[in-house]
């Protein structure tokens, strides 16, 4: 009797706490479809006097989200590609080859986890313009993704590790080289890490703001979601309910990969933990 009562208050208690979390995201939907007068004035009220379509409409045609939202597609799909090929070869390389020095090297590229990015933007910047791609889809693409992507990284080392030596036996009698043995058997078996690294960077590269607020200054039409938010925020007047409209537009791709690649993720980060 006990136990059922402390597990019922258990679930009575995460419940709150789920609606507690999950109440700042409906308040934001719920404020998308008001008006700017009631946005203002009716408090934490979630159900409007009448449905506001034209906050969307105004959203995506009046302050041009339908550019930015296809600028943050091409950067985020482009961003995620180049971070997990790019990851899994230095993870596949870090976890499978013992070569001299490999701790060192481990110890620094991790220890560089704990540098803010504000710090190395400018010489982020100025390898972009002395490449010439500076106010250029690719120069905002490889300077988002130009960075040492430790966590991905490391979860792809631990990966690797833990796999038999068997399947690179078997390759090499076969004639596979290291690149081959790479792209036809282990990556196809870590499927659950590029899940996690998919889902992480997504996230991480649609919600960026500091890299494409700076390369794109000069180039408006480049600008991703994240950055031309701002265009709903004036001098004298601010259009909140067109805010809110547009940051729904924008968690729905998030919600979407998550709800998608949620099991692979959990798999991907026990399997890590695990290894």
């Amino acid at each position: 009797m006990n136990s059922r009562i402390t597990r019922l208050s258990t679930h009575a208690l995460l419940i709150l706490f789920g609606i507690i979390w999950i109440f700042p995201f409906v308040w934001m939907l719920s404020s998308s479809f008001k008006s700017n007068r009631e946005y203002l004035g009716g408090g934490l009220d979630l159900i409007p006097d009448a449905i506001q379509w034209s906050n969307y409409k105004r959203a995506w045609e009046v302050a041009n989200f339908s550019t930015y939202f296809n600028n943050s597609i091409v950067l985020t799909v482009a961003v995620v590609a180049i971070v997990v090929v790019t990851s899994a070869l230095c993870g596949y390389a870090l976890g499978r080859v013992n070569f001299k020095g490999r701790t060192l090297f481990l110890f620094i590229i991790t220890s560089t986890i704990f540098i803010p990015k504000g710090y190395t933007i400018i010489p982020i910047y100025m390898l972009i313009k002395q490449l010439g791609l500076l106010n250029s889809m690719p120069g905002v693409i490889l300077a988002e993704a130009g960075g040492a992507q430790i966590l991905f990284i490391l979860l792809f080392t631990a990966h690797f590790k833990g796999m038999p030596g068997e399947l690179e036996e078997s390759a090499e009698i076969d004639g596979a080289g290291f690149l081959r043995t790479f792209f036809r058997i282990m990556l196809p078996l870590s499927t659950p890490i590029i899940a996690t690294t998919i889902l992480m960077q997504f996230m991480w590269t649609w919600n960026s703001f500091l890299t494409p607020l700076i390369f794109t200054l000069n180039t408006p039409d480049l600008r991703t979601l994240s950055v031309g938010m701002f265009s709903f925020i004036g001098q004298y007047q601010s259009d909140y309910t067109g805010l809110t409209a547009a940051a729904s537009i924008a968690l729905l791709p998030v919600m979407i990969v998550f709800i998608a690649l949620q099991r692979y993720f959990v798999e991907g980060i026990a399997g890590a933990v695990k290894g």
